[in-house]
């Protein structure tokens, strides 16, 4: 059973930083992309990032504040998020599918998200 558990989200000032976690279990996924992406309240589920043995993609929105790893030996994935602003709030989510794809609709796995609010 493919289990994916999102860690480390929380409250932070706007201007700081939080590293989420991304738990992996039941199958190893080392030739597949893991993402991470995010909703806000009343908005579409969007893209953040991507990271796959093509390399990592960026949303234009995070490209420079955000960065995307992943251990596949431990089979772990990580967001560390920085100069966070005010519209990074949102449930963040990992998931698991296509190396490079922007898309919600090419990934096969979800987790439960975790929740990341940044006060101005």
């Amino acid at each position: 059973q493919v289990q994916l558990v999102e860690s480390g989200g929380g409250l932070v000032q706007a201007g700081g930083s939080l590293r989420l976690s991304c738990a992996a279990s039941g199958r190893t996924f080392s030739n597949y992309g893991m993402g991470w992406f995010r909703q806000a309240p009343g908005k579409e589920r969007e893209f953040v990032a991507v990271i796959s043995w093509r390399g990592s993609r960026y949303s234009d929105s995070v490209k420079g504040r955000f960065t995307i790893s992943r251990d596949n030996a431990k089979n772990m994935m990580y967001l560390q998020m920085s100069s966070l602003k005010a519209e990074d709030t949102a449930t963040y989510y990992c998931a698991v599918g296509a190396p490079t794809s922007d898309r919600a609709s090419d990934y096969y796995y979800w987790g439960q998200g975790t929740q990341v609010t940044v006060s101005s």
